[in-house]
């Protein structure tokens, strides 16, 4: 099994940013990628961003592309996402997710956090 832990959600004022991480446990050595998915109140769970386990492949969905980075500093640091310019419609719980390759992760399959919730206020 893999752990995944996140932490970092808030609340911020639009315009604003926060920084996401999501540090992972266990059996690491079966995820080749790891992601960001969110869900807000009543809409379904939707993929926000992914990268490799190496950092050098990431994805974005196209709502979030220029305002979020997805990074890592190396294969045994935490999974960060940065957001920038943050709107009301960013307004979510955020999921951490990993799997054995970004299709693997961005199809919404493998293991998933907890959640942390990211308030924008307009």
């Amino acid at each position: 099994q893999v752990q995944l832990v996140e932490s970092g959600g808030g609340t911020v004022q639009a315009g604003g940013s926060l920084r996401l991480s999501c540090a992972a446990s266990g059996r690491t050595f079966t995820i080749y990628a790891m992601g960001w998915f969110r869900q807000a109140p009543g809409k379904e769970r939707e993929f926000v961003a992914a990268i490799s386990w190496s950092g050098g492949s990431t994805a974005y969905a196209d709502a979030v592309k220029g305002r979020f980075t997805i990074s890592r500093d190396n294969a045994k640091s935490p999974v960060y996402l940065r957001m920038n310019s943050l709107k009301p419609e960013d307004t979510a719980v955020y999921y951490c997710a990993a799997g054995g390759s970004i299709g693997v992760v961005t199809a919404g399959q493998g293991y998933w956090g907890q959640g942390t919730q990211v308030t924008v206020h307009s």
